[in-house]
């Protein structure tokens, strides 16, 4: 309960629907209660006129309408028991749907929070799994589980105070098999909670398969393993079909058992309570009072084990939230806020070593990109070009060395407001299962279509665009499914571009075009930022033979800097890369 107590605030923020519920379970409880007097006074009404008659008395007429009286009195009780359930329901339920809303946005919010460190480390479908299975099962606690732990504690306090005021020997009696019940339930609850679990993972197996193999469904078809991959989902199917079979068979025991149970304790308050009236100490009314309230307890009684597996279901799903509550950020952003934003970037002697794998991605790289200059790295893959534009975004912090950004340690600048002025186009695409005009809009609030039709240019993709049926309205489905790779890099480019940053970031996303759109692309971004500072990380030379200077890396480190003029004329590096990827015989040979 230690981690459930975490839950304290939110029952204090909806204390008054908490209260209001308790009182309308008490209510319904009372009214529940009310029938059983009435079918005791009517079965002693009926005992009384039978003795009468044996005694030669004549029936009185009177009997009849109050034998009516009585029934109309249970179908009143009846009828207000189920209004006040409705709004006891209405009340504890409704607060346990405002404790899961609040619970899911506190958890979405903590993951929005979190660096990119937390999120290599953990897996998407957990994060799912923890936002809506585990908040889900918190939930079942906030509501059900305290509803009818409430029902069940007015219920039997009241039944069996009722019941030991008329006969504290029959009610001993009869209350025997009701705790072996409870136990049975408990144990039988756990086991489908267990089973549930394994039905849920099988669930969640087969989901993920059966999503990858959609999205995946062109390789799939390219290596023709169509059959093999269904051949696997069958598996997978059995195997859910399997643990499904299992939690039946454990729900098939549930009502046979609790009907078994009822049974038993009916038998006895006939058997005992048929005794005791023959001994005078029980009136006939009594007995079938009896019965009532044995039924009338069963369910109370069986969902104390019920109640006591969600308590233990909802109490390990909350110390998994917690887990991730309690995960802090690598850093946070600082207070600095400017009116005017320049784009000046300075690297000072710049290390990093990435938290999970423990690899050196950089070692003590410096370089200087001066407002609205433009600067190229070029590198293998592995050489850390990645990691500068990472750092500059801020998706991690350097291990040693300072990053400047106007003259300020970028650690010191406030998150959004530096995040406002940078474009950053990464090396893998990401789209939206939305239209292509939002992905491009994406972030930006009111922009018109001409808008977006001038970033889709500069990008060069408009000519793409204008080609398909529904033009910048089509939809491009899941991660961009829809769009060639080449399509995807340069809307998301359009996206970048669409902000007007004054800092510009392009990690090599110019990969899947050809050398030719390449050009009229770097031609229409240069046009659109001669004024903003641009970072671009590429592999080919032709990506950053314009810019005004140029960084090559290897290993994290930089083994040459300078114009693409110093460079080729040094002979190193760069001047290799040149004559592998720009010297036309080398190419044929």
């Amino acid at each position: 309960m230690n981690a459930l107590k975490k839950l304290n605030p939110y029952f204090l923020k909806h204390k008054w629907l908490l209260l209001t519920g308790g009182a309308f379970v008490i209510v319904s409880v009372v009214f529940k209660l009310f029938p059983a007097l009435m079918i005791r006074n009517s079965f002693d009404t009926i005992a009384r006129v039978i003795e009468e008659y044996k005694n030669g008395a004549v029936r009185d007429e009177t009997v009849r309408w109050e034998l009516i009286r009585y029934g109309l009195f249970i179908i009143a009780s009846a009828m207000l028991q189920g209004i006040f359930m409705y709004f006891m329901r209405q009340t504890i339920i409704v607060m346990s749907r405002h404790i899961e809303y609040d619970l899911k946005n506190v958890v979405f919010d903590h993951y929005q929070r979190l660096t990119q460190r937390f999120f290599k480390r953990n897996n998407t479908g957990d994060l799912m799994n923890r936002i809506s299975e585990d908040v889900g099962k918190v939930r079942m606690y906030v509501g059900p589980a305290i509803m009818y732990a409430l029902n069940t504690g007015f219920t039997i306090i009241l039944v069996i105070s009722i019941m030991i005021s008329v006969s504290p020997k029959l009610t001993l009696l009869t209350l025997i098999p009701l705790p072996f019940l409870a136990y049975l339930i408990y144990r039988v609850a756990n086991l489908i909670q267990e089973r549930s679990h394994a039905v849920q993972a099988q669930l969640s197996n087969l989901s993920t398969f059966a999503q990858e193999s959609f999205s995946g469904t062109r390789v799939i078809k390219s290596y023709h393993k169509t059959p093999w991959f269904f051949a696997k989902f069958k598996e997978q199917a059995l195997e859910y079909r399997s643990v499904n079979e299992k939690l039946f068979r454990v729900n098939a025991v549930f009502q046979p058992l609790m009907i078994f149970m009822v049974g038993l304790s009916t038998l006895i308050t006939i058997f005992v309570g048929g005794k005791l009236y023959m001994a005078g100490e029980v009136s006939a009314g009594n007995i079938t009072e009896f019965i009532y309230y044995v039924n009338l307890l069963t369910w109370p009684i069986a969902s104390i084990g019920w109640v006591t597996a969600l308590v233990q279901s909802a109490s390990a799903s909350m110390e998994r939230l917690d887990e991730f509550l309690n995960e802090t950020p690598d850093f946070e952003g600082g207070q600095f806020n400017p009116t005017k934003f320049r784009g000046h970037i300075v690297f000072d002697k710049v290390s990093f070593s990435y938290p999970n794998s423990g690899i050196q991605a950089l070692k003590e790289i410096s370089f200087e990109l001066k407002s609205g200059q433009s600067i190229g790295v070029l590198g293998k893959t592995g050489s850390g070009k990645s990691t500068i534009a990472a750092l500059i975004v801020r998706q991690y912090d350097p291990t040693s060395g300072s990053i400047f950004i106007d003259g300020v340690d970028l650690k010191e600048w406030n998150l959004p407001a530096l995040k406002a002025h940078l474009g950053w186009v990464p090396q893998e695409a990401f789209l939206f299962s939305d239209t292509i005009a939002n992905n491009i809009a994406f972030g930006m609030d009111n922009t018109q279509l001409n808008e977006v039709v001038a970033a889709a240019k500069s990008a060069g993709v408009h000519e793409n665009i204008i080609e398909f049926p529904n033009e910048y309205d089509t939809r491009v489905g899941e991660r961009g499914v829809t769009l060639s790779g080449g399509q995807k890099q340069r809307v998301s480019i359009a996206r970048a571009l669409i902000k007007q940053p004054e800092i510009m970031i392009f990690d090599d996303c110019l990969s899947a075009v050809d050398t030719e759109t390449e050009e009229i692309i770097l031609k229409n971004i240069k046009a659109a930022t001669q004024d903003v500072s641009s970072l671009i990380i590429a592999h080919r030379i032709s990506s950053v033979k314009h810019c005004d200077q140029i960084i090559c890396l290897e290993d994290g480190l930089v083994i040459e800097q300078g114009t693409a003029d110093e460079l080729e004329r040094a002979g190193g590096h760069f001047a290799e890369l040149i004559a592998l990827q720009l010297d036309p015989s080398i190419e044929e040979n």
